[in-house]
């Protein structure tokens, strides 16, 4: 009789203790959700991680977003000077900074959907959030107003962004490496190996002996 109530002592305690495990990974999840959340927000100098130097291609104009200062428009040439950009890249989600390398300006938009550079860019007004398009274009909206999107219009110029859409052409761009610099991939091809090149391998030990 008395190993009935032993089990049952010792079932209620396994119980227990799951429930507090439970309970403690749920609290634990739930931090580091709000820890998340919060640095996203609001992003600090030691969220910046990575910096990149790149191009910004535009699908509608076929050129290049350049910063000249306080005007930012699409038509900057292939390698250009105020066409690099410096892009800092914060720890959590794809929110960026975009700086002009020349111009030391950032893309920024103000309440009324207007494209301006401003030379100090840690407000939320010049932050931006990156998202990948099926079609290998990359489209940029506004980390403070959400649904406006960074764009140019046939003419290079920059709309509102009140008046832009994901699906616009106007807001899709492509990042390329600056002319002259080689492509990071090309550092990653391998080379095909064939009959002729493993014959060529097993005769070079043979050529150096000779």
């Amino acid at each position: 009789m008395s190993v009935l109530p032993s089990r049952f002592i010792y079932l209620c305690l396994h119980f227990l203790v799951l429930y507090f495990q439970l309970q403690e990974s749920q609290q634990t999840t739930a931090d580091f959700r709000f820890y998340i959340e919060n640095h996203t927000r609001n992003p600090d100098d030691l969220s910046r991680k990575q910096v990149r130097i790149y191009q910004l291609y535009s699908r509608t104009t076929g050129k290049h977003v350049q910063i000249l200062g306080k005007k930012v428009n699409a038509n900057g040439d292939d390698g250009g000077k105020y066409a690099l950009l410096v892009v800092e890249t914060e720890t959590f989600g794809s929110h960026i900074r975009i700086k002009g390398k020349e111009s030391e300006h950032y893309i920024c938009m103000n309440e009324k959907g207007k494209i301006v550079g401003r030379p100090d860019g840690r407000k939320q007004e010049c932050v931006f959030v990156e998202e990948f398009l099926e079609n290998n274009y990359t489209a940029l909206v506004s980390a403070k107003y959400k649904g406006w999107y960074l764009g140019f219009n046939r003419k290079g110029r920059p709309k509102k962004g009140s008046r832009t859409t994901q699906r616009q052409q106007e807001v899709h761009f492509m990042k390329r490496q600056p002319k002259g610099r080689p492509d990071p991939l090309e550092e990653f091809r391998f080379t095909t190996v064939t009959k002729r090149t493993r014959r060529a391998r097993r005769l070079k030990p043979n050529s150096k002996k000779n």
